[in-house]
């Protein structure tokens, strides 16, 4: 039988706005990989009554609870203390996690304080998981119908934990795995992608198939349940081609690393060698290429050329180029793309210019206006452009979608 579970982060701070839950999404998806549906996520403050209020209706509403956050040992970490309270468990102190935290003082040369022995009180009968990132242990205990597991906070020691024990430890209460493929497509619209794809949707129960937008273009994910991974891989083939087949060069799979991984490895498979100059985008493109180790026999540079002078300093553009179109034009794209390619020697370069926002944008040219060009032995192709996004996050939208974009006419290139 399927089990379900509820994620409860606990701590005034993530009420406030001052941290992101990011505990919560990377546990949710760590679950959904061996089956376990996460139904519910609920966040609540550092307040005793409150969180017992929560963790009594999680009780009755999910099998397995996971709580992170409220393990430290300052006054207001009570979620021990709460959980203990709630199902009946007697609080006691373990040696072992005591003495690790102790060790763990002692190798920073820092001063181990009274409070932070309470950190070594866990339920009793507990599993316990050594933290070896931090002070605070994890742990798990089974109390009548439900399995609670006990994280703390911080994501550098609550993902590794995860990984380390806690799945593991959960796969016993798994009855398979759900193992996911996606594809990418751009150039057509979320509610576009559902119609073409809304009788394969309603027909294909095992694996499923969700599209959702992201990054200015839609990700389509195929799930599948399965005994094992391979299993759920192969099960997933079918779909993943039907859909390829439908968009074609629109479209491809991502794998892990996604669309600038994709496009080091055509790269380095056709020995061709790849360069950016970048306006509104501030070396975007040129960051996201460097994130990937060994790029360097590729990727041969970049410069962000974000001012009229420096396009003329740099990349060489005839100045009348500029005043004559305007900095954010097909003409200064085209020339940026080229001339990277030169300056660099590559065989295939890039040039983006375009308003990121919140000002600068005209009634001629908005915000989001973006022209993006590549160049490559056959010539130039430009793509004129307009991304949005919400007022608050505009800016930064804007230019990530741009660099998507350039990328995905590389990789076009690539593949052609």
């Amino acid at each position: 039988m399927s089990r379900s579970a509820e994620i409860i982060a606990v701590g005034t701070e993530l009420l406030l706005g001052e941290i992101i839950n990011t505990d919560g999404a990377y546990i949710a998806s760590r679950l959904a990989e061996i089956g376990i549906n996460a139904y519910y996520q609920t966040t609540v403050g550092d307040n005793p009554a409150r969180l017992k209020e929560a963790l009594e209706i999680a009780a009755r509403r999910a099998d397995i609870i996971i709580t992170t956050g409220g393990l430290g040992p300052t006054f207001d970490d009570l979620t021990k203390e709460t959980i203990a309270s709630v199902f009946g468990k007697k609080l006691v102190r373990d040696q072992a996690s005591l003495e690790h935290i102790r060790v763990f003082f002692e190798k920073r040369g820092r001063e181990m304080t009274p409070n932070n022995i309470k950190q070594a009180d866990l339920p009793e009968g507990a599993v316990i998981f050594k933290n070896l990132w931090g002070t605070a242990p994890a742990c798990a205990f089974e109390a009548g119908n439900n399995i609670v597991v006990m994280l703390p906070g911080p994501p550098d020691e609550c993902f590794p934990l995860t990984e380390k024990y806690v799945i593991p430890y959960l796969m016993r209460y798994s009855d398979g795995v759900l193992t996911s493929r996606y594809v990418r497509v751009y150039d057509v619209g979320e509610s576009a992608v559902e119609d073409r794809l809304h009788d394969l949707m309603i027909e294909s129960q095992n694996p499923t198939i969700a599209p959702y937008a992201k990054g200015g273009s839609v990700l389509v994910r195929i799930t599948a349940k399965a005994e094992d991974r391979e299993t759920g891989l192969r099960m997933c083939e079918p779909i993943v081609k039907q859909i390829l087949a439908i968009y074609g060069r629109k479209s491809y799979e991502e794998l892990e690393g996604g669309l600038p991984s994709l496009v080091f490895s055509l790269l380095k498979e056709q020995g061709k060698t790849f360069s950016t100059a970048e306006s509104c985008t501030g070396g975007l493109v040129a960051k996201l290429m460097t994130d990937l180790p060994g790029v360097s026999d590729v990727f041969m540079g970049g410069v962000c050329t974000y001012s009229n002078q420096a396009k003329a300093d740099i990349l060489g553009i005839d100045p009348a180029l500029i005043e004559n179109n305007g900095a954010v034009s097909e003409p200064v794209a085209r020339a940026m793309a080229e001339n990277a390619r030169r300056i660099y020697h590559t065989d295939i370069a890039v040039g983006i210019t375009g308003i990121a926002g919140p000002g600068g944008g005209t009634e001629e040219k908005p915000v989001g206006l973006v022209y993006i060009a590549c160049a490559d032995e056959s010539g130039t192709e430009v793509r004129k452009c307009t991304f949005g996004g919400t007022l608050k996050r505009t800016r930064d939208r804007i230019r990530t979608d741009a660099a998507n974009a350039a990328l995905d006419m590389v990789r076009k290139h690539l593949m052609n």
